[in-house]
């Protein structure tokens, strides 16, 4: 095979989108999860316990959704607040930012005379582009795409909370929360390693952090809801 056919495809190109879909369906299963769970454990009955729970994913998917939005609007505003100073520097004191350069690949390790000589070079092709680059670390591979992240986040958010709800559905009502609880680990085990397996990370490191963390957050709640529905008892 040829050495110019070869391609790669590096875990960083996933970023954009691999965060916001993880942290959705995380979040999507274990809050609504433990809300009904707890809701559950209060001596609620299924229509209750189904009312929360869709309730639930549908204010917890929108409001994955904007505060994606907002978070990673953010971002994209001051990734383009610094582009636009760049592009002014450039046309202002193009040999000051050429020497900038110069002296970013110099701290990289490369000898003066060929630091100047890749500086001048990339400047002849794209001055901008490798400033954002190598200057303010932007690049397209991880700038933010507000738009996407938050659709992402919603729909990951709202398949994560579809499952405690179908489990909340089909389960003996005696047992839904047992159920529901330890369906929930499952699904949070499986989640981990796949986000893991997709960042390129350890798959029982990602499934056990995540695990945990969602069985902490079902027993505060289904504790919650043992003391207030016994309270109300």
């Amino acid at each position: 095979m040829s050495r110019l056919a070869h391609s790669e495809v590096h875990m960083v190109q996933r970023i954009g989108w691999l965060r916001a879909a993880v942290l959705g369906a995380n979040d999507g299963l274990v809050s609504t999860a433990s809300l009904v769970v707890g809701v559950a454990a209060a001596g609620s009955g299924r229509t209750e316990v189904l009312i929360a729970g869709l309730a639930g994913l549908v204010a917890g998917a929108m409001s994955m959704a904007a505060g994606e939005y907002v978070s990673v609007s953010s971002q994209a505003d001051a990734e383009q607040a610094d582009i636009a100073r760049e592009t002014r520097e450039l046309r202002e004191t193009p040999e000051e930012e050429l020497d900038e350069l110069t002296r970013i690949y110099v701290e990289r390790g490369l000898d003066e005379p060929l630091a100047r000589q890749v500086a001048v070079q990339l400047t002849e092709k794209d001055a901008l582009g490798a400033h954002s680059r190598d200057e303010l670390g932007i690049s397209e591979t991880v700038t933010a795409h507000p738009l996407q992240a938050a659709l992402v986040s919603a729909v990951t958010f709202a398949s994560g909370a579809v499952v405690p709800l179908v489990v909340a559905l089909v389960a003996p009502a005696p047992g839904i929360t047992l159920l529901v609880a330890v369906t929930t680990l499952f699904g949070l085990a499986a989640l981990g390693g796949l986000g893991a397996s997709a960042g390129g990370a350890g798959i029982v490191k990602g499934a056990v952090r995540v695990t945990f963390w969602g069985a902490l957050a079902m027993a505060a709640t289904a504790a919650v809801g043992v003391i207030f529905g016994v309270t109300a008892g």
